[in-house]
């Protein structure tokens, strides 16, 4: 069974929030970030991202770049101000996209529960991606990065919810890119009630936020012998009901059609499946839409070949790759090809048809959206999703919660 674990937050003061809040490090490269930061000395940023406060030329994974993101959450804590919570207590984050809404609970989750798989993966984690994280918590002794869990939803949780998210917020305000954040204190009553329910709870999975998770269980071992390492043994996440989740497309763009025309790979494409013109936006699970030469296709690949009898190899993102990307274009892992890019979200088609028509790319594949049913199937049998295979929004901001080991 999960658990849940209250912790004394570190959060800024209600009036700040707004500006010290950030999207989170993983989302944006170092170039983004400093426009992002310009003219606010106290984004968070500047402690996920912290090499943005060197110069340009300074390596990323470096030693001073952790160290300088140390330095500039101290600041932080006096210029913001960030406080510490008196008292350990659970928090509700609910996010507000257009009509979308979705309340979570926020709390501290076992490692040990990690590591065994009462927290279930459906992603593997690049040792390098790793390594980066692992390094910043160990430097600042924090866990600054939320990683995104879901569950299959309980009325016990939705009770205590609806009872918590009655009274006045400690932060409620909308970012820049029209996402509402709303975050609740839990009272010590409402936090002991929720842990019980959790413990209710058979299994727990990891929607966004793998590398997150994993370095947290790294800094675990570095910093778990230490007599004042105790909240090392946990990680902080927001948990939210299934029923609650959003996802959103993750769409492909190749840059090139491997020696072909756009009329001889329009060719090649009707060999592999059925193909006729159809919308920017696949109709229903197992089309994708194809934007080629300033035109839109419909390509079903319901038909197609999977790898093998896996629910993972069924999902068009896999079918797509091997039928199409992998035989056709060559691109064998789309996490080391340079020749592949990716559009997630509510960027939507739009953006695929700017980069085709800006001569930026040669193909664009517009995906139907998984579902949180297909996660959970996969991550309870052990497998692992493709890459690039979900885009869960909106997405929750950092430096509104912090979680000091």
């Amino acid at each position: 069974m999960a658990s849940i674990h209250p912790f004394r937050a570190l959060r800024p003061e209600p009036e700040a929030a707004p500006a010290v809040s950030s999207v989170p490090y993983d989302v944006v490269s170092t170039e983004e970030a400093r426009r992002l930061v310009a003219g606010n000395p106290v984004s968070f940023l500047h402690v996920t991202r912290s090499e943005i406060d060197l110069p340009p030329d300074a390596d990323p994974y470096s030693a001073a770049v952790y160290a300088k993101a140390r330095e500039n959450l101290d600041t932080l804590r006096r210029t913001a101000p960030l406080v510490l919570d008196d008292e350990p207590a659970l928090y509700f984050y609910r996010l507000r996209m257009g009509p979308h809404e979705q309340t979570g609970v926020a709390g501290c989750f076992s490692v040990d529960e990690y590591e065994a798989d009462v927290i279930k993966k459906h992603e593997r984690t690049r040792r390098d991606k790793e390594d980066d994280r692992t390094r910043h918590i160990v430097a600042l002794r924090a866990q600054t990065g939320v990683v995104f869990l879901t569950y299959k939803a309980q009325a016990s949780v939705d009770t205590i919810a609806q009872r918590a998210t009655r009274g006045a917020p400690l932060f409620d305000f909308t970012a820049e890119d029209g996402v509402h954040h709303t975050i609740w204190r839990a009272s010590r009553e409402d936090s002991a009630a929720m842990v019980a329910a959790f413990a209710g709870i058979p299994a727990l999975y990891i929607a966004d936020g793998h590398h997150r998770a994993a370095s947290a269980a790294r800094a675990r071992a570095e910093v778990g012998g230490q007599a004042d390492s105790s909240d090392a043994g946990t990680f902080i996440a927001v948990a939210f009901p299934d029923r609650q989740m959003q996802i959103l497309p993750y769409h492909r763009l190749v840059k090139d059609l491997a020696g072909r025309t756009a009329t001889e790979f329009l060719d090649e494409l009707r060999k592999v499946a059925n193909v006729s013109e159809g919308p920017a936006e696949p109709r229903r699970r197992g089309e994708v839409s194809v934007y080629l030469d300033r035109r839109w296709y419909a390509m079903d690949l319901s038909t197609t070949e999977p790898a093998d009898s896996s629910h993972a190899s069924s999902l068009d993102v896999a079918l797509l790759q091997r039928n199409v990307l992998d035989r056709l274009l060559n691109i064998g892992d789309v996490r080391t090809d340079k020749r592949i890019d990716f559009v997630g979200g509510s960027r939507g088609t739009k953006a695929l048809e700017a980069a085709l028509d800006s001569g930026k790319a040669a193909v664009a594949f517009s995906m139907y959206p998984v579902t949180i049913d297909d996660l959970m199937t996969i991550s309870d049998a052990g497998g692992i999703m493709p890459p690039k295979s979900t885009w869960f929004e909106p997405k929750l901001r950092d430096g509104l919660l912090v979680h000091l080991i």
